[in-house]
This record gives C-alpha cells, structure tokens and sequence, in this order.
C-alpha cells in the first residue's frame, strides 16, 4: 500500500466518526471541555459490537498540550468494581471458592462477626464491613498521604464492630472490594493484577487495561488526573495509593468496547458467567436490590440498564449498557468536577429517544408518593429554607428577584429555578433533574424530592434549633476510639467548637440538635452519663456508630 493510500484511510477512518447522527446534538453535552487549554474526556458510543462514535474532549496532559482521544488511558476508579468481580466469578466457576464461603475462612485475624459475612454480601455491598477510605479520613489522612495493602487490612481487622448486621442493609463499601482482591490474591495464589491480565485482558484482546498496583509503573498514553483550583485553573490530582479491587482499573475507550462485547459473546466469558455477574443481591428479608457484582441493574425510562460510575482523585467515569438496545455509553473524564453519570445519560437521551417513546413501560416524569394533579399549589415563601439528606449535606433555598433560588451547601454552587408544574421545579434548560416540594405544615413545605436520572432522593426540612440551650463546653476534650486508634480533640474558639486529630484539622463543628453535631458531612453524636459527656460516636455514610470515649 502506497504512503498515499495509507494517509488516505487513515483520514476515512477518523472522519468515519462523523456520520453518525446526532452528532452536533452530542458535541454539545461537551462543548464547555472541547478545549485546549483545559482537561476533559473521551467518549466512546457503542452499537451492536461496533464503536459508532468516539472522540476526546479536552486535553488529557495540560504540560504537553496532548488531546484526549479513544486511546487515552484513563483511571476509572469504582467503574473498576466489574472487573473485580468478573475474577471472583472466574474462580467461582473453577471451583476454586463459593459465593457463600465467609471472610474467616481467608482472613482468620478478623473479629468472629466474619463468620457471618460471606463472598456474596461482598459482591452485593450487604456485609457491613465499614469503608477503609472514610476510615482513613477520619484517621486523619488524606487522599494524597500514603498507606498499603498491610495498613488497610490492620485498619479493618481493628474494627469491632460493623454498620449493621450482613444481608440487613446495603451500604456501599470500598472495604468489601478491596477484600474481594485480596481474596483472588490467595487463591489464584498470584496478584489479581496478574490473575486479571491472564483470565480477562489478554484473552480479550484489552491491551491498554490493567489494575494498577504500582503507581511507579509507566503507562503509556496515560491522561493525567485534575481538580479545578479557580475558573480555567487546574491543579494535578493524582495518587500514590496502589490499593486494587475497589478501584485500580486503567483503561481505554477501545477496549472497553472489548469488554462490552464479552458481555453479548460467549468465547471466553461464558452465559453462565454474566448470570452470576448481573444477578441482584437480595437482603435477609428477601428484598431485592439494584446491585449485583460490581454493576447496577437499573431502569431508565422503561428500558433496562447495567451501569456502574466511578470517581477517584482526577478521574471520574461511567459505562452505561442498554442491553436490550446493544448500546453502551463509555463515559471516562480526567476532571474531578466532572458528571460523567448524567451526561452519559444525556447521550441516551438523545441516542435513544424513540425507544423511550415506543417502551410500553416507560416510567412517569413525575416523582414517587406525589399526585401532582390533585395538590394546591405551594407560595415561594412557603419552600423557602434548608432540606438535609445527611448531615452537613444541605440545600438552601431562598427568593432572588421573584424567583426560587438553589444553593449548594457541599460545592458552594448556585441557580436560579423555574416552575415547570405546579410544585415541581427545574433548572432552566436542564431536564435531568426536577424538585417537587411536599407536606405543608406550619406554613412550610417539609419534604423535598429530588428527582434525577430515574431516581428519587428524599430531603427532610431541616428544624430550628434553640441554640441558647446548648453549653459548647460539655463537648471539650479528648476522646479516644481504640477500632481507629486515634484521638480526637475538640476544643473552642471565639465561641466556637473544632475538631482536630494528631494530624489534620478536621473542621467546625455545626449544631445540628442536642448532643449533635455535623463537619462536614459527618455526623457527631455525644453519649452522657449521669448528664455529662462521656463519648461521641461519628457516623458518615459508610461507616457507622464509630465510638470514641471521653478521656
């Protein structure tokens, strides 16, 4: 083939891209990152085993100036769950292990409640094994410290005690993963790094994917992660953690069509296989929930999906299957302030619009519990204030210039709303999200339902506190929490209290009631004995009732 005709294909085949349709509409979901001053993603549109459509946003290097393309090496964080699952299921059908064998069985060192925590509830996030990254968080530490495999397993053989009883609830844990690796670790009796490139990549084909267990390691056509540090301003967000399991995946677009494939073909993962992989996990009271091993089986305006997200340092990512449809979305930014789950979803909004429109089991718009026909319309000032979910994680609502006004209390963001029926409201131009107001008492609404993406969240009003009853002294001092073997300080300041370990300054203590406190997004609950202080325990949402005693 002459030079010539090599250009030549070569231009055919990158501008092969653009005949798919849709594709202005598509561009526009990434316009604010199709930059070159500024980090972004890559896209990958998957149809029938073919990729119809991929390109890079933004650039994957701001040092060097390189794009981000389809061969861009991305870390993918929790979208990496899959894969370990897809070992744990491998050595499942060697019969090397059983989903019901418990963590004893591996990790004798743990506390007797592993006698009841099986492979299963750590597939299906039922163990209550609390999570290791919100541990070392409250140690103290940050995402940028460093710690090993050796450190995490001391940090979750010390805990006493778990969230909850295993197969009671489900409570996402990046503990349960990581062990899950350790597990194949044993008895694939080599890494699951090694087990992985043997059984899964290059069987399939996945040249430019690996769990990374060296942060050392070169990685060729690697993007480098971001945070955002000002408008237009960025500062590098990566790590030096080499913890697999939980997250530790890098990929491409390219071969994560590799693996999109494998799901629909039976050559080297089999039928069996993706049955064990997209089962649903089931609570202790037979109660089905939408995870299974390391995927959510999930509905999207009446059609069936299998998804999984994934956020770690400068990297945030979605992959997004319509099986019914044999479409996926790959979805991988190099942008901590990225949303690759709703714009991955604005792409099937616009990819499949008419089988939304065709599906005889399309879900309403409207919100859960609300009859919006048949409720009186609400005033502004009667919406106007605070609704929590957690502690510390508010939204503010106020009136500017006659209109309703959002606040975000976590990432300090703001908008205007608009009215689009009755008591529910919406960003202008934004149809992912909707807010429905609910039961009037005392001349304010006292629920809040946020509606994004097919799913509903719940945020209760949050009270008036009588401050004057509260004498922040009680609270002072040293507490202490031999599972975390780590000393808190709480002291005051200008009539203020702040929370300290050895190591970090954790923050500003809010009043949240009597004996109740937030940082955060973390919640502080101090016990009394004979009416005096004599522990707190902290609870955020992976890890729960974490006791410390008074000193």
């Amino acid at each position: 083939m002459t030079l010539f005709y090599i250009l030549l294909f070569t231009l055919l085949s990158f501008n092969s891209w653009a005949v798919i349709p849709h594709k202005n509409e598509i561009d526009k979901i990434f316009a604010e990152f199709d930059k070159s001053d500024v980090p972004g993603a890559s896209l990958g549109v998957i149809k029938n085993g073919k990729l119809i459509y991929a390109r890079g946003y933004g650039m994957a290097n701001l040092e060097y100036g390189i794009p981000n393309d389809e061969k861009s090496v991305f870390r993918i964080g929790s979208t990496s769950k899959q894969f370990t699952a897809a070992c744990i299921v491998l050595l499942y059908q060697k019969g090397k292990l059983k989903l019901t064998d418990s963590l004893d069985k591996f990790f004798p060192e743990f506390p007797d409640y592993a006698k009841k925590v099986t492979i299963q509830h750590l597939l299906n996030h039922t163990s209550g094994i609390r999570d290791y990254l919100t541990l070392a968080l409250f140690k103290g530490l940050r995402m940028d410290d460093y710690f090993d495999d050796k450190e995490v397993m001391h940090w979750l053989v010390k805990q006493q005690n778990l969230n909850f009883i295993p197969g009671e609830e489900f409570v996402y844990s990046n503990s349960g993963y990581w062990l899950l690796g350790q597990i194949v670790n044993k008895v694939a009796e080599m890494s699951m790094a090694e087990f992985a490139e043997q059984e899964i990549f290059k069987p399939l084909g996945m040249t430019h994917t690996h769990f990374q267990n060296d942060h050392n390691l070169i990685v060729k056509n690697r993007a480098s992660g971001y945070s955002p540090k000002g408008e237009d301003d960025f500062k590098i967000n990566m790590t030096t953690l080499n913890m697999i399991g939980d997250g530790g995946i890098f990929t491409t677009i390219e071969d994560i069509l590799l693996w999109d494939n494998a799901y629909y073909q039976s050559k080297v993962l089999n039928k069996e296989f993706w049955h064990v992989m997209t089962k649903k996990g089931q609570l202790n009271n037979s109660e089905a929930i939408d995870y299974a091993a390391g995927l959510y089986i999930e509905d999207y305006k009446g059609l069936k999906t299998i998804n999984h997200g994934g956020e770690f340092v400068g990297f945030r990512a979605e992959l997004l299957r319509f099986p019914e449809q044999h479409v996926s979305i790959a979805l991988f930014f190099n942008r901590s302030d990225a949303d690759p789950s709703g714009m991955a979803f604005r792409v099937a909004d616009i990819l499949l619009k008419d089988d939304f429109i065709n599906s005889h089991h399309e879900k309403p718009k409207a919100v859960k519990k609300i009859d919006l026909e048949n409720t009186l319309i609400y005033t502004l000032n009667q919406l106007i204030g605070d609704y929590q979910v957690n502690p510390g994680v508010v939204l503010e609502f106020t009136i500017q210039g006659k209109r309703l006004h959002a606040h975000q209390s976590w990432n300090d963001k703001s908008y205007d709303l608009e009215r689009i029926n009755k008591n529910m409201y919406r960003i202008p131009d934004d149809t992912d999200i909707d807010f429905t107001f609910t039961e009037l008492k005392d001349s304010f609404t006292q629920m809040l339902i946020i509606h994004q993406n097919g799913r509903d969240s719940d945020w209760k009003r949050k009270g008036v506190i009588n401050k004057s009853k509260i004498n922040l002294n009680d609270y002072t001092g040293e507490f202490y929490s031999p599972d975390l073997e780590t000393t808190y300080t709480l002291y005051l300041k200008e009539n203020q209290l702040y929370i300290r370990t050895k190591n970090k300054e954790m923050g500003e203590l809010t009043i949240e009631g009597n004996d109740k406190f937030s940082v955060g997004p973390n919640e502080l609950v101090f016990v009394r004995e004979e009416n005096k202080v004599s522990a707190v325990t902290v609870n955020a949402g992976r890890v729960k009732n974490l006791k410390f005693d008074k000193l």
